[in-house]
């Protein structure tokens, strides 16, 4: 039944997906905390813009279940954790993912499952662990009728660009989107290139398996309202973004904004007024 599932994300009038990532604490790193400090109160927020979903850990679900509101955004839930993002690397890294995951994502009614696949740059070992959960996840998701969204990754060297900062060089991403459609992806999470009119090549890469937009790091409103509206424009059917939105000031009407532009097909110029 991952079909039924699939039509819980996507707006079924525009066959487009605004999912909002609130999974950052996940993490283990102080620097993405801002906005949600207090998770349960980010959360309210947010549903109050009403999202097609919001993506969060076996932690923090609960509290967007137990929430009364009908209709209410699909829960996606983040299926690992690792310690890839800080300024500063350890020694060793890691990425793992929970044990029973699918069917923790049963008992908490998600509609979708999201896990990582990374490149980083000498760290060819965690790729490998990104591949072994994958492998992991994949027959259980098919046994459950779950989705499995998966989430492609380039880093820039942690020397040059420590912190999370991504690479959007169109030949690193759409080898590593590819490898994720052959895994087995009922979605695909990506980074936006640096050249957004290029985007429709990764999303021909992925040969029908739907591309949500990742929103990356810490940008201005005009500059991801517009990108936004450049790579719908290319053929993306979604977008996740989570810093974004729960790192400015006013976190609902730029939910509010995004949906305008992703469903509603408002320019990024007229969805600026709507936010201000």
């Amino acid at each position: 039944m991952k079909q039924a599932r699939l039509h819980r994300l996507f707006n079924p009038r525009t066959g487009r997906c605004f999912d909002v990532a609130l999974d950052h604490g996940f993490f283990g790193e102080g620097a993405f905390l801002p906005g949600i400090e207090n998770l349960p109160r980010a959360i309210e927020t947010v549903i109050a813009a009403a999202p097609d979903a919001i993506q969060l850990t076996t932690g923090q679900a609960p509290h967007l279940q137990r929430h009364p509101s009908r209709p209410k955004p699909a829960l996606v839930l983040r299926t690992d954790v690792a310690n890839v993002y800080g300024t500063e690397l350890p020694k060793v890294l890691y990425s793992r993912i929970l044990e029973d995951a699918v069917l923790q994502a049963v008992r908490l009614d998600a509609a979708c499952v999201v896990v990582n696949l990374f490149r980083i740059p000498n760290a060819p070992e965690v790729s490998d662990q990104c591949i072994q959960n994958i492998l992991r996840l994949k027959p259980a998701c098919d046994a459950y009728g779950m989705p499995l969204m998966i989430e492609p990754l380039v880093f820039q060297p942690n020397a040059k660009a420590g912190g999370y900062m991504v690479d959007g060089d169109l030949a690193k991403i759409v080898p590593l989107v590819r490898q994720a459609v052959e895994l087995g992806a009922d979605i695909i999470k990506a980074d936006p290139t640096d050249d957004t009119s290029a985007y429709h090549k990764v999303v021909e890469t992925a040969g029908g398996v739907p591309v949500l937009v990742r929103g990356g790091s810490r940008a201005s409103e005009e500059e991801i309202l517009a990108r936004t509206e450049a790579i719908l424009a290319q053929g993306a059917s979604g977008i996740v973004y989570g810093r974004n939105i729960i790192q400015h000031p006013n976190p609902g009407g730029m939910t509010r904004a995004l949906m305008a532009v992703v469903h509603d097909k408002v320019s990024a110029r007229d969805a600026l007024k709507l936010l201000r």
